[in-house]
């Protein structure tokens, strides 16, 4: 058992000694130390979900939930009272149009991360200037806004245009189409995450496509939307609704749908 012990001893010391000798390089190898092979960088499972995209690049795939399609308002409740219907009006079977006064409405369902695809049209009519011209908005979780605004030939503060961050971020551009014309917009949202005491750990990001244009790409958006004051992040939230801005102006909407990303 000495004799073991000596000789183990007498082991580890002449390894420490190559070890401590050792001549190390900071050139690389001419070849990798184990030849790569094309199957080591393939990713084989879990298998990518397979869904039937629509006709055309505005058309709801498969997978999508369809929030308006002309037809009725039962996605949707009076943001006054949502225990109310929305209050307004489907015409042609096509559009919904803003009925000035009754209120915004909002989605029965709640949602966070999205993709959310809606189409939108100042009134026919052009009245009034600047913010007073076919204003509206979209709000993510009921609280941060994509505005909607006739930014045709119209100016106002960039970041109150069609295509803003409400009060966030300007749009890159203006690709606004004229009030008898369809826009749409495009929206990839991240909602924001907070930690277990309720503080904000990540900030909600979005990147907006107008007319197929990007005008936000992936920006951060500061907080809650507000018309004065800095915008933050006042109280932990999870899912919420998707709502509508009545703004006294007889926006239209057509073809809403959502996936959950």
């Amino acid at each position: 058992m000495k004799m073991n012990r000596i000789l183990t001893v007498l082991g580890l010391s002449t390894i420490f000694s190559v070890a401590a000798n050792a001549q190390y390089s900071d050139v690389p190898p001419k070849e990798s130390p184990m030849k790569m092979k094309p199957e080591m960088t393939e990713i084989w499972e879990p298998e990518v979900k397979v869904i039937t995209p629509g006709k055309l690049p505005w058309d709801a795939p498969s997978d999508a939930i369809v929030l308006f399609d002309g037809k009725n308002l039962n996605n949707w409740v009076s943001q006054k009272d949502p225990k109310k219907p929305a209050p307004w009006k489907i015409i042609n079977n096509e559009y919904m149009e803003v009925v000035p006064g009754s209120g915004g409405i909002q989605t029965k369902m709640k949602f966070g991360d999205c993709q959310l695809h809606i189409e939108w049209s100042a009134p026919d009519v052009v009245e009034s200037v600047g913010q007073g011209r076919g204003n509206s908005g979209v709000f993510l979780q009921n609280r941060y806004e994509i505005q909607i605004l006739d930014s045709y030939n119209n100016r106002t503060y960039a970041n109150g245009q069609a295509g803003s961050v409400y009060k966030d971020h300007p749009p890159l551009v203006n690709a606004m189409k004229s009030p008898l014309e369809w826009n749409t917009y495009d929206i990839i949202y991240r909602a924001p995450r907070f930690k277990p005491d309720g503080r904000l750990d990540s900030p909600a990001t979005v990147t907006v496509l107008h007319n197929g244009v990007l005008v936000q790409n992936n920006v951060t958006i500061n907080g809650l939307t507000l018309y004065i004051g800095l915008h933050n992040y006042p109280e932990a939230h999870g899912e919420d609704v998707i709502s509508l801005q009545d703004h006294g102006n007889k926006t239209q909407f057509k073809n809403i749908w959502i996936r959950r990303l």
